[in-house]
């Protein structure tokens, strides 16, 4: 099954990709972790890939497709999209790639969250510099302030979790990724779910919507 989960920032994607990956088998794919990687790995795409942030740009679509489409080829099992595509042009030229592989998206999750709950989420976020778990100065705190209770990391706040940059993330999203919801369910396989749940219960939602593929 190929999966794509959308929604704003601060709805808990990567939550329920973890989940997913842990108690499902899925492989989660983001195109940071790839763009990373390929850099790292001074391949031809990845060379291309640093000229265009080492200028401040923005790495083609095309760069970050053929990425995508190499990493295809690697795997063949169950694969969650996280963070791509995050336009209609991506995603209409991400289906001829996947025609080329004789693959297609088998459905998208929608997970649906009013801005007002996000920017209160976003805003009070902590995440470990050593794991990457998230907290919550208000909702989750740490049993101890500034550590992580899992690995024993230091918390910090990212640099975009501040309301002004919340905010603008959403517009970004709002004017780019947020038609991709109509896009999809113009195809018949988009599923909208309640973000404003715990996240073990969300996680519930989203096994009941891939149960009868998986």
């Amino acid at each position: 099954m190929y999966l794509i989960l959308l929604g704003a920032p601060g709805v808990g994607k990567g939550t329920q990709s973890k989940y997913l990956v842990e108690s499902k088998g899925f492989i989660q794919l983001s195109t940071g972790d790839i763009l990373r990687a390929e850099v790292k790995a001074k391949t031809d795409l990845g060379i291309v890939a640093k000229e265009c942030m080492d200028k401040g740009t923005l790495v083609s679509d095309d760069i970050v497709l053929n990425m995508i489409k190499n990493k295809l080829i690697e795997i063949s099992d169950n694969v969650i999209f996280d963070g791509f595509p995050r336009t209609l042009i991506q995603a209409e030229k991400f289906v001829d790639i996947l025609k080329d592989l004789n693959k297609k998206i088998d459905k998208v999750i929608n997970i649906a969250l009013d801005d007002s709950i996000i920017e209160d989420r976003l805003a009070g976020r902590l995440v470990c510099k050593s794991c990457g778990k998230s907290y919550h100065k208000i909702f989750f705190k740490p049993r101890k302030a500034g550590v992580c209770d899992d690995c024993g990391g230091v918390l910090y706040q990212r640099s975009d979790d501040n309301l002004e940059s919340v905010r603008n993330r959403l517009e970004v999203y709002h004017s780019t990724t947020k038609p991709l919801i109509n896009y999809y369910d113009k195809n018949g396989i988009l599923y909208n779910l309640d973000g404003n749940k715990e996240s073990l219960e969300l996680f519930n939602d989203i096994v009941n919507v891939l149960e009868e593929d998986i």
